[in-house]
């Protein structure tokens, strides 16, 4: 063993070796500091200067003095007046024009190109930002401006005072914000003026924050937001809190909206929401990620109650928007915009504070030919209807003001996927009934293809027919189908194309006797039942089928029986013109005078129907009473008698009847809208 290897004589020799490399480091480290603290950087001022414009090709300049502390993890940079320009492309002449700058810098990421700067407070400064949609930005640092490796990453932002001008066309952006800050508004000192157009509307807004704009700031606490801002008809309002400004991470806030119209919300926040009356709604607002939720909102939808919650998914492929909403009750004038109809001048005055949209009176107004079209001709927006997917289910609880349709409530599941629009199921309660079933549009092609098919169970005829009604008219209930396809981008192109099939039946019932007199001229039953009141006679059966192709619906069965009259009907209506051509043939079942019963024919058009008594029959009745008269006057009468010749139908012939599809293109038509059902119960 070596002993002198292990030897105290050695140790001494070596630990003041350490002590002097130690003290040696720790001079070096000292006069290193001193050197940071006292180095002349303003020295540095034009070196730095020429080296910024050099690599960036835009003009840089320290106008004053610079100074710069250095830490542990970074360098704090002070510049007193800075002049920085913008590319030759851009609006603004600088970038930055501030009196005085100071801000942090990560040192390590320099060595890989990266600019960090967790802090950057700006005195009085003037920014112009501008991007264009080949990806350029002013803020980019290198000569090529589209490279997003030389965007620095910035942290927190403190403005005292200034503006900030941002153009960005392809975005529809052009904005100017101007900043004053004061200490004495409390937790909210920093206050802005935006003023501007937004995707082409003028928009102008005005809020407070913290002094500190946390731009992009992971594990920051939230500062708090303000802001009102009106872009064209809508109006927001946001009261609360946000993590990050640049991608409003971790925003919580309550938020109020009113505007004219929902499907105004699609350019300026990129939601496809449909048509509506004016509305007013309110809520919590929070964004997780590529996430936006809306918790207990209510609001009003013109005269309607809405309120539920959504989310709007800004993650996936297509933006997805999902949720339930829920109205205690539903006006039925808010239903007419679903369709293309414009608001009633009831649901367009409804919310205090928006301008009223056109309503449908003034829109005749400014209609040369006012009424001459029933059904809607809004086109379907297929760029709304490709730019996201949904799933959203609505319940209405109640539906008032129904006046010739009674809706009683009604519920649907709307989906949409890649272009195609589904409502299904859809439930509707009409007239103490249900019209259940779905309807397919499916954007993708142009004409849209579009499905319907619906069932009808159980509606009450003197509800669906309310004029009835005041005659005492108790009738039965009415069950029927619907199922069409066809293409089309609005209701009525639709239907001028379509094919498919229509029926509706019932069974025994009861309705007025007068009613039914006037409409077989029958003038001695009238005259009767007026002297002793009017009474209910017994509906045995009624149907009426239709057969409809390429928008001509042509009739299969139309009976109506009564012990009284057994009537038939045949003719034709145009989907596309709106025409009506139908003649129906009443046929006695009892015996009368006075009686004058002819065909009643229906023309004109689905706006402005006009029944006619066919003349012919009318005019050989007459001539004969006039050779009878002129015999003996009494013999007259003998003209009008009526003896009866109507049988009963077979009812349950005519109901099976009623209940077979058509044949040839009518049942393609029917088979193909068909499959627009796949989850009705």
């Amino acid at each position: 063993m070596n002993a002198s290897a292990t030897s105290p004589s050695s140790r001494p020799t070596q630990r003041p070796l350490a002590l002097k490399v130690l003290a040696v480091v720790v001079a070096l480290l000292l006069i290193l500091v001193l050197v940071v603290v006292f180095f002349p950087w303003d020295v540095l001022r034009g070196p730095i200067n020429r080296y910024v414009s050099e690599k960036t090709g835009r003009k840089f300049e320290i106008t004053r003095h610079l100074d710069v502390g250095i830490g542990l993890r970074g360098a704090t940079v002070k510049f007193d007046g800075i002049e920085f320009a913008n590319p030759s492309w851009a609006r603004d002449p600088y970038l930055v024009k501030a009196d005085r700058a100071e801000f942090d810098i990560r040192l390590w990421p320099l060595l890989a190109k990266k600019v960090m700067i967790p802090r950057l407070s700006l005195t009085s400064p003037v920014l112009g930002l501008q991007m264009e949609q080949d990806g350029r930005r002013t803020w980019a640092l290198g000569k090529d401006t589209s490279d997003t490796s030389t965007t620095p990453t910035i942290g927190l932002l403190q403005v005292d005072g200034g503006a900030v001008d941002f153009l960005a066309k392809h975005l529809g952006v052009d904005l100017h914000v101007e900043f004053n800050f004061d200490t004495s508004r409390g937790e909210m000192p920093l206050d802005y003026k935006v003023k501007g157009t937004y995707q082409k509307q003028p928009l102008t807004a005005v809020g407070r924050t913290g002094n500190v704009l946390q731009l992009n700031a992971a594990g920051a606490p939230p500062f708090p937001l303000e802001i009102k801002a009106t872009a064209g008809h809508t109006t927001l309002s946001v009261n609360g809190t946000a993590a990050e400004l640049s991608t409003l991470e971790g925003i919580d806030a309550k938020f109020d909206i009113k505007g004219q119209n929902l499907g105004d919300l699609f350019p300026l926040l990129g939601i496809a929401l449909p048509q509506t009356s004016p509305y007013a709604l309110g809520g919590e607002l929070r964004k997780n990620g590529k996430v936006w939720s809306v918790a207990a909102m209510k609001g009003k939808l013109g005269l309607s109650d809405i309120g539920g919650d959504m989310k709007f998914d800004q993650g996936q492929k297509l933006p997805y928007l999902s949720g339930t909403l829920r109205s205690r009750v539903m006006d039925m004038d808010d239903l007419g915009p679903l369709i293309g109809l414009p608001p009633t001048e009831r649901s367009a005055n409804a919310v205090e504070g928006v301008a009223p949209p056109p309503t449908i009176s003034q829109v005749k107004k400014a209609q040369r030919d006012p009424g001459t079209r029933v059904l809607p001709t809004a086109t379907l927006d297929f760029e709304r209807l490709r730019a996201m997917n949904a799933d959203v289910s609505y319940v209405a609880d109640r539906i008032t003001n129904v006046r010739q349709v009674p809706l009683d409530r009604g519920s649907v599941k709307v989906k949409l996927a890649d272009g195609v629009l589904t409502l299904d199921p859809l439930d509707l309660g009409v007239a103490s009934g249900k019209i259940g079933g779905a309807i397919r549009i499916d954007a993708a092609k142009n004409p849209a293809d579009i499905r319907a098919s619906l069932d009808v169970r159980g509606m009450q005829l003197n509800r669906l027919i309310p004029k009835v009604e005041t005659l005492k008219t108790s009738f039965g209930k009415l069950d029927g189908r619907v199922n069409l396809s066809g293409q089309g981008n609005s209701v009525a192109s639709w239907l001028a194309t379509s094919s498919g099939d229509i029926a509706a039946i019932t069974g025994k019932g009861q309705f007025s006797n007068l009613l039914l007199e006037f409409l077989g001229l029958d003038g001695g039953e009238i005259i009767k039942f007026l002297l002793r009141g009017d009474h209910n006679v017994t509906l045995r059966c009624g149907a009426v089928a239709l057969n409809v192709d390429k928008g001509l619906m042509s009739t299969r069965t139309i009976v109506f029986d009564t012990d009284d009259t057994v009537f038939n009907a045949t003719g034709n209506a145009s989907f596309a013109n709106e025409s009506l051509d139908f003649v129906i043939k009443p046929q006695p079942k009892d015996m009368s005078i006075l009686s004058l019963r002819t065909p009643l024919t229906i023309k004109g058009t689905f706006g402005s129907p006009k029944p006619f008594i066919e003349v012919a029959p009318l005019a050989g009745r007459g001539l004969v009473a006039l050779a009878l008269g002129a015999i003996n006057p009494l013999l007259a009468l003998a003209a009008t008698i009526e003896t009866g010749p109507g049988q009963d139908a077979d009812c349950q012939g005519v109901l099976a009847d009623a209940q077979k599809p058509g044949a040839g293109a009518a049942a393609s038509g029917a088979a193909k809208a068909k499959t627009a059902k796949t989850a009705v119960p």
